[in-house]
């Protein structure tokens, strides 16, 4: 790892302005990202800024029904949340199929937004990766891809997109609360994470010095089903093959409204509107929920070695489906 200076900010504001007065400085919170990516040389920040002191590991309920959740809240406190487990179980599910107890217990809301792809040619400064060494290249393509993306890549990237709780807040819609040194602003999550293009080193709408200080989740969908289902390599602590994240409203077996997200298979959280829009009207039943699968991944692109995951993505879509449907009250 190399050397860096080290500070602690006490606000938002003098945290920003830590930031302005070192290039290449970087916000710390849980590090479960960033530590692991310093000691493999690929993030080489000059100046590393604790920002553990600042006000931001609140959860509160908004006037208009819409649950507003700090930055620092970790992912642990979230999925236990009360408000969370009652009116947004899709995230507290998603949370609790991510990483081990030990980091949920460190990793920050605002830090799991932030999360690095675990594509290994990004985390091997040794190979071609346009999104570490812009114009380098991407071995990915045609190297070992079994775990890179069939949604949304391009000629210059393929890495996955790698956070259970995103795939969660896309399909419930959320909004970041951004601050830096031109002040506060708002932005949906939906336009946080860029598609890779011909600038995967662009991975998000975060400007220079700014930082997230809040999430606030649209209002609750209710009467409520969800599911989150994950598929993946082992049980525990590992990333996703695929994941969907399921919410369906039901009136008497009738599909009123229907949201879907995927993991593991995209170059940023994934959300399945036209799936969703094909769902809306229909009886939730074996047959929508099949032809919903189908339809989000109609435009999927498999690489050399990740063909399965099309197939795995729709297994994975119909039983989320299924389960929202059964968890329905």
């Amino acid at each position: 790892m190399r050397p860096f200076a080290f500070s602690r900010a006490d606000s938002i504001e003098s945290a920003v302005q830590h930031y302005q007065a070192e290039p290449h400085s970087t916000f710390v919170a849980g590090g479960t990202t960033l530590l692991d990516l310093a000691k493999l040389d690929v993030m080489r920040p000059s100046r590393v800024i604790d920002i553990n002191d600042l006000p931001l590991k609140e959860v509160e309920r908004l006037e208009d029904d819409r649950l507003r959740i700090g930055a620092l809240v970790t992912n642990a406190n979230l999925a236990r949340h009360p408000d969370v487990k009652q009116d947004y179980p899709l995230l507290a599910q998603a949370i609790m199929a991510g990483a081990s107890t030990q980091v949920r217990n460190m990793a920050t809301t605002g830090g799991n937004i932030m999360q690095r792809t675990r594509c290994p040619y990004f985390r091997d400064v040794a190979a071609a990766c346009n999104k570490r060494a812009p114009g380098s290249g991407c071995d990915a393509i045609d190297g070992i891809n079994r775990m890179h993306a069939v949604l949304g890549g391009s000629e210059s990237c393929v890495a996955v997109h790698p956070s259970d709780m995103c795939v969660a807040l896309a399909a419930i819609g959320a909004t970041l609360t951004l601050q830096g040194p031109d002040g506060e602003r708002e932005i949906d999550f939906a336009d946080f994470h860029y598609l890779p293009g011909t600038t995967p080193h662009r991975e998000h709408a975060l400007g220079e010095g700014e930082l997230i200080v809040a999430v606030t989740l649209d209002p609750p969908l209710r009467p409520l089903g969800t599911a989150y289902t994950k598929l993946r390599d082992r049980a525990s602590y590992e990333f996703a093959l695929a994941s969907a994240g399921a919410m369906l409203s039901l009136d008497d077996g009738m599909i009123g409204e229907a949201r879907l997200a995927l993991g593991g298979v995209a170059t940023r959280p994934w959300r399945c509107h036209e799936a969703e829009s094909l769902l809306v009207g229909r009886r939730a039943d074996e047959a929508a929920f099949k032809e919903a699968a189908d339809t989000a991944l109609a435009e999927a692109k498999p690489l050399s070695h990740n063909a399965f995951k099309i197939t795995l993505a729709r297994q994975a879509i119909v039983r989320a489906l299924r389960d929202a449907r059964e968890r329905h009250s």
